[in-house]
């Protein structure tokens, strides 16, 4: 009786392909000159595979949109700082208005934080594979 030393395998792995893959992937082992086992233990072994995000068209178009709002939000907030700071400059007669000014500029960033939640829990990640 003759021995070999590969190592003994006894695990199978199962899988199904239609008929256009399983071409491929005849072509594929054809062109090595391996056999579809040894193929597959190679594939496994040398790939790996990274998650790739993929964002829909919806999606894109809705974070285009805060993107915009967010520029928007950072405008307006700068515009707000401006105002606050001429307002301080000149004490006493616009404390009020200063006060406003700061709840308003508190506010704009509650919502803005709120919105990009928001839209974080909306979009989400939808994750691919690939190889």
């Amino acid at each position: 009786m003759r021995k070999y030393n590969t190592p003994h395998r006894r695990r199978v792995i199962k899988t199904r392909l239609t008929e256009e893959e399983y071409t491929e992937f005849s072509e594929r082992v054809s062109l090595r000159k391996m056999s579809q086992s040894e193929y597959i233990r190679q594939a496994l072994i040398k790939s790996s595979i990274r998650p790739v995000i993929t964002v829909s068209p919806v999606n894109d178009e809705l974070l285009s949109a805060v993107g915009k709002l967010t520029a928007e939000y950072g405008k307006i907030g700068g515009n707000l700082n401006q105002i606050a700071r001429c307002l301080n400059e000149y004490g006493a007669p616009y404390n009020a208005l200063s006060q406003e000014v700061r709840a308003a500029i508190s506010e704009l960033a509650a919502l803005k934080f709120e919105v990009l939640q928001k839209v974080g829990e909306a979009v989400g990640n939808v994750q691919t594979y690939q190889l």
